[in-house]
């Protein structure tokens, strides 16, 4: 007997209409979802296991003859500077937080040929490395 009056405890509540505060407006589900949403306990573990996860590139060498050919590139670059050509380097970016990199292409005028810094300065003052370059094309 003592079942059933539990099971009938709150009979003459439970048909009644949901209570609406005249005080406090009602919480949007956005927010009332926030309220349950997981505690991160490691904060930027998974910053960390992304940075892990997230790949590069090995930089590769050239060849003798390829680093020949570039070489004659530059040259042939570096003797037309005064017309501000244009050119297109593919070169390596190593990577800031961790081993390894990426290849980018860089499109854009050539203002000067740094030899003794070994690298190759853009119009808009992007500079790079000569040896982290695999492949130029000079425009006409």
């Amino acid at each position: 007997m003592a079942d059933m009056e539990k099971l009938h405890k709150y009979d003459d509540i439970i048909h009644l209409p949901r209570h609406v505060s005249k005080k406090h407006p009602h919480m949007p589900i956005s927010d009332r979802a926030a309220q349950f949403s997981p505690f991160a306990a490691l904060s930027g573990y998974d910053d960390a296991i992304k940075e892990t996860a997230r790949r590069t590139e090995m930089k590769r060498e050239l060849s003798d003859d390829e680093t020949e050919a570039l070489d004659a590139k530059l040259k042939k670059l570096k003797d037309r500077l005064r017309e501000l050509p244009e050119a297109e380097i593919t070169y390596f970016l190593p990577d800031a937080q961790k081993e390894g990199g990426s290849y980018r292409v860089l499109c854009g005028r050539v203002r000067n040929i740094d030899l003794y810094r070994r690298e190759i300065v853009f119009e808009d003052g992007t500079k790079i490395p000569a040896d982290d370059i695999v492949k130029l094309n000079a425009r006409p």
